[in-house]
């Protein structure tokens, strides 16, 4: 399997805090946002040719999706299914921080029925940051409707599987080639290029925010350190020559692992994988979610 690693509650996006629960027949998204001077100033700094690649389309490749396709497996559709609930928490936490509204207006077929967030509120972001989370955001959509619109069946050729798989492995931290990746790694760049600037109300530096929230994510995940904030002790930088932590990673600088067990400990908010609160007050939607809450 391919999955690439998600940042669920990243220290960049600590300006942020929402809570959200989506089923296909239940949801409540909770929205407490604050925005500051550091965040809403984020750059883009992605010139370089090497840094860009462009493709043409040819009318000589083959279409999308072969018409040949084989079933995947029952655990793949099961960990899909997880996957879900963190791409609608990320959907909304972008567009309401971008727009002031969410899937319910950008997508309202993918919310299948639920109902409309309770407390969201659009952030304080300058025009360049605006743009660069509403893009993110209409990728959220992109990867939901995926989901929604193809059938879970495989071919290795066919692109959703890719992405699928991909995003399945990113669960785990297994491989770094899903948009969540990049996401991640532009708002790490903003904060660290803003590392030292003081966040106000709080009187804390976004360095310190950032340090202070990859803790509270230890803590819950309980296994030991996976989350790193952008500044570090040499022992946790790379090749332990270096403080800066623009990307977090291990010791041999590939992405953490995190089974799905931390995921809903840290995304819950309790450090307990059977009792929900915090991003999802009513528990994750799917067998895998599902099972843990039947077993609290």
């Amino acid at each position: 399997m391919c999955l690439q690693s998600i940042s669920l509650i990243t220290p960049s996006l600590f300006y942020l805090s929402l809570s959200t629960s989506k089923n296909t027949n239940k949801r409540t998204t909770m929205a407490n946002i604050s925005a500051s001077t550091c965040f809403v100033t984020l750059v883009i700094v992605l010139i370089s040719s090497k840094l860009m690649h462009t493709c043409f389309s040819s009318p000589t490749c083959p279409p999308g999706y072969p018409e040949q396709a084989i079933p995947i497996y029952k655990e793949d559709i099961d960990m899909m299914q997880f996957a879900e609930n963190l791409e609608h928490l990320e959907a909304d936490f972008f567009l309401w921080s971008a727009l002031g509204y969410g899937l319910d207006q950008v997508a309202p077929s993918l919310v299948m029925g639920g109902p409309s967030p309770i407390g969201a509120q659009k952030a304080n972001l300058d025009a360049l940051t605006q743009h660069i989370i509403e893009e993110f955001g209409y990728e959220e959509v992109g990867h939901l409707r995926t989901f929604v619109l193809r059938p879970y069946h495989c071919d290795n050729n066919d692109p959703f599987c890719t992405f699928a798989l991909q995003l399945l492995a990113g669960l785990l931290g297994s491989t770094p080639y899903t948009s969540e990746a990049g996401q991640d790694a532009v708002i790490r760049s903003y904060l660290y290029e803003r590392a030292k600037e003081v966040v106000h109300p709080y009187n804390h530096t976004v360095a310190e925010f950032t340090i202070q929230i990859s803790e509270i994510r230890n803590r819950l995940a309980m296994c030991g350190i996976k989350d790193e904030g952008i500044i570090g002790p040499l022992e946790l930088g790379a090749e332990n020559r270096t403080i800066t932590n623009v990307l977090s990673a291990n010791y041999y600088s590939l992405s953490y692992m995190r089974t799905l067990q931390e995921i809903l400990r840290i995304v819950y908010g309790t450090g307990d994988k059977h009792v929900p609160r915090g991003f999802y007050p009513h528990g994750g939607n799917g067998r895998i979610a599902r099972e843990f809450l039947e077993k609290s």
